[in-house]
């Protein structure tokens, strides 16, 4: 009984840690800490959780955690799932840590890097022709800027749009 409580205990410790850095974590790829830790409880949960469940380990709001639930089913990470008998909505993270990568990387393009090349792509239109060092140096700058994030995107887009094994092999073959 005694070593069941301590791993019990033990096993609580190590959940909380990891919710509570992948909150952090998540603060510092652009979304709030709260939907990061959401994501990271449903992600380790075996089983399904509904909004209260969340709310409890959490210590979060009805609306803080109905918000965050409502944006992670939103981004694909999590889906609302109905149990037998239950009358609340019950909620699943994707387990699969490559899918997980590929809906992450979908979505960032499509909140961060699609606007910010446009961006980038409208200033070096604009400027092209401009005369001057200044307006030169700008324009270069950031016509740049757009090659290289389009480069970027479009690679990710390929590695994102393969299976998991041919991803890795590829990994490999470039770092090893």
């Amino acid at each position: 009984m005694k070593i069941m409580k301590v791993a019990e205990d033990s096993l609580k410790r190590s959940r909380d840690e990891f919710v509570a850095q992948w909150g952090a974590l998540g603060t510092q790829w652009g979304i709030n800490r709260t939907m990061a830790q959401i994501h990271a409880l449903l992600m380790t949960s075996p089983e399904p959780m509904c909004t209260d469940d969340v709310m409890a380990e959490l210590e979060a709001s009805r609306g803080n955690a109905h918000t965050n639930l409502k944006e992670l089913v939103n981004w694909g990470l999590i889906r609302m799932i109905v149990v037998k008998g239950e009358r609340r909505d019950f909620y699943e993270a994707e387990k699969d840590v490559w899918k997980m990568f590929t809906i992450i990387t979908r979505e960032r393009k499509r909140r961060e890097i699609e606007p910010a090349l446009e961006i980038l792509n409208r200033c070096a239109e604009e400027t092209k022709g401009i005369k001057g060092v200044e307006a030169e140096a700008f324009h270069n700058q950031v016509k740049q800027l757009g090659e290289f994030v389009g480069f970027a995107s479009k690679m990710s887009d390929k590695i994102s749009s393969m299976k998991h094994g041919l991803a890795l092999q590829l990994a490999t073959k470039i770092l090893g």
